[in-house]
């Protein structure tokens, strides 16, 4: 009796686990800018692709049934939902935290994912502690509906960890992941709506710097300087490197920004932007972890600087011990 009772308990067990579970679905929430979609967001999908299951898209903010027709054809895309309201302008976090909550609380997504960019950071940790799930930050490999790769001290570490929440809540990290193929989709669209304004935050502006330079976190090339610059005019030669590169994106060190040389915008490393281009030249950079960790993955490494003990040596392909204010222009001339 006791063993026919113990088949019949472990048969219920495994109906009731086997119930439970949930068909892998993954929400991807969008970034969008001036009616284009945001490239960030082509690597998220491919992340979410790798889950595995469905793939859902959601755009929000004014004109959102415009991009959502661009994502409709993004390879590997299922569905994509379009909250065409202004509340959602400007991914106010406290108002695009409300309408994912509200969608989640119908269609009940097993991943939600978002870039690892200052929108995805800001927006992820609220919809975290409504949903009463740990978010994973900055994914960089996801190897199955639960387990994922994520760099931890300054990405001297790599941890790999394994999540046990009801729901995935995870920003990506764009440069670690592939752009999805902006055709071969034929994903359907559809409205959606959610609480609209918390009533929390007002959008007032967005000072941006305007250029004709590539998008930093997508430039093929960046020509990044430090502290050894002296002063922000200094960076014109940079400038003037990567036009003669081929049109190369710039960028900074963070104590190249604190010194008031740059915007902050430009700023490269765990606390700015991470970036992963063909070609990075380091330039007046002493190589802090801080630093590396925003651009270490770059496909081929460049520095030039005078102190042969600067840590950024130990990680460049080509080391320069150099007067960078003689190299430089010297490098610019014979390009």
């Amino acid at each position: 009796m006791y063993a026919v009772g113990s088949q019949i308990a472990r048969r219920g067990l495994a109906a009731n686990l086997h119930s439970s579970r949930r068909y892998a679905s993954t929400l991807v929430v969008a970034e969008h800018a001036d009616g284009k979609l945001g490239e960030a967001t082509l690597s998220v999908v491919t992340a979410a692709k790798a889950v595995g299951g469905d793939v859902s898209v959601l755009v929000a903010g004014s004109g959102a049934k415009d991009v959502a027709a661009q994502v409709a054809n993004v390879d590997g895309v299922s569905a994509v939902l379009a909250a065409d309201d202004a509340s959602y302008d400007h991914a106010v976090a406290e108002n695009v935290t409300g309408l994912v909550e509200a969608i989640q609380g119908s269609k009940s997504y097993s991943h939600i994912f978002f870039a690892a960019t200052n929108v995805g950071k800001n927006i992820a940790p609220r919809l975290g502690a409504k949903l009463d799930v740990a978010p994973l930050a900055e994914v960089i490999e996801v190897l199955g509906e639960d387990t994922f790769k994520r760099p931890m001290y300054a990405g001297n570490a790599i941890a790999t960890v394994k999540s046990n929440d009801a729901v995935k809540i995870a920003t990506i990290r764009p440069t670690n992941f592939d752009k999805a193929a902006t055709e071969g989709g034929s994903a359907a669209i559809e409205d959606a709506s959610g609480p609209g304004s918390a009533g929390k935050t007002e959008w007032v502006e967005d000072e941006v710097v305007k250029s004709d330079r590539p998008e930093l976190t997508a430039a093929p090339i960046v020509v990044a300087g430090g502290r050894g610059m002296k002063n922000g005019e200094n960076f014109g030669m940079l400038y003037d490197l990567a036009d003669k590169l081929g049109g190369g994106a710039v960028g900074a060190s963070r104590a190249a920004v604190d010194a008031g040389f740059v915007p902050n915008e430009l700023q490269i490393g765990q606390t700015g932007k991470v970036v992963a281009p063909d070609l990075y030249i380091a330039v007046g950079i002493s190589g802090a972890i801080q630093h590396l960790a925003g651009m270490k993955d770059s496909k081929k490494i460049v520095c030039i600087n005078k102190d042969a003990e600067a840590p950024i040596f130990q990680v460049s392909d080509i080391g320069l011990e150099a007067d960078l204010f003689k190299a430089v222009p010297e490098m610019t001339e014979k390009i």
